[in-house]
């Protein structure tokens, strides 16, 4: 049996990866490297969504690391691949934290969430200097509206991929979760907020992607958006309180 599943960690790490081939061993190595200056007990979830490029290969850099767990799965979306590693990483550790593999925000502002974390259930990166078109802009507020409304605020960025969560709280929350949600970090938001759990926003500085692509563009964008509008009310209405 791989000695990640037996033995408990202090963190676990999930990781969202698609088409990332030139980018992705630069940035598992920093959050590893990171990891190791903050002296933590970790292991790291690293889901493949399908990747098109080499990014299966590349990830194939860090198989023999027993700290490193590389899931390679058809693709399902950004949102239900989150759920998966969610699900895997609360039996594993008593802290998780989220990052996506574009190199958007990066592991130097991780130590203002992980030395604070002895207070707080949750804590999160709250996007800095993010450039925006006017369509993400108006859906990123719709989202904060959203969750403000259904579940009460708490949480200034609520779609942030930089969240730090006490694993205990997280459990009982991803279970109320449908596993195809396309934004499910949004609504593990509202959950915390309205849990009224201690909550931290530490303001962490976004950068443009240099590599890759974003996977959702134009029209496509605004149909997640209401596809995930919706999937927020429904599960508003049989939301329990962790």
């Amino acid at each position: 049996m791989d000695q990640n599943s037996v033995q408990r960690r202090t963190l676990a790490l999930v990781m969202p990866v698609y088409n990332e081939e030139e980018c992705i061993i630069d940035v598992v190595k920093a959050w590893r490297d990171e990891f190791d200056r903050l002296g933590i007990d970790f292991t790291m979830i690293l889901l493949n969504d399908g990747s098109k490029d080499r990014t299966k290969d590349k990830l194939a850099t860090f198989a023999g690391e027993g700290r490193i767990t590389i899931i390679n799965k058809e693709n399902s979306g950004h949102g239900p691949t989150i759920l998966q590693g969610y699900h895997k990483a609360v039996d594993l550790a008593d802290w998780v934290f989220q990052t996506d593999s574009d190199n958007e925000m990066k592991p130097d502002y991780f130590h203002e969430l992980w030395n604070r974390r002895c207070d707080y259930a949750a804590l999160f990166g709250v996007r800095t200097n993010r450039k925006q078109n006017i369509g993400r802009r108006i859906i990123s507020s719709a989202s904060r509206a959203t969750v403000r409304i259904f579940f009460g605020s708490g949480v200034a960025d609520v779609n942030t991929p930089y969240r730090l969560m006490r694993s205990a709280a997280l459990k009982q929350i991803v279970a109320q979760i449908p596993s195809d949600t396309f934004a499910p970090n949004v609504l593990i938001s509202g959950m915390f907020a309205a849990s009224k759990a201690n909550i931290y926003n530490c303001q962490v500085p976004h950068e443009d992607r240099k590599t890759g692509s974003v996977s959702i563009v134009k029209w496509r964008l605004w149909k997640s958006a209401f596809r995930s509008f919706w999937q927020t009310i429904r599960v508003f209405r049989k939301f329990k309180k962790p």
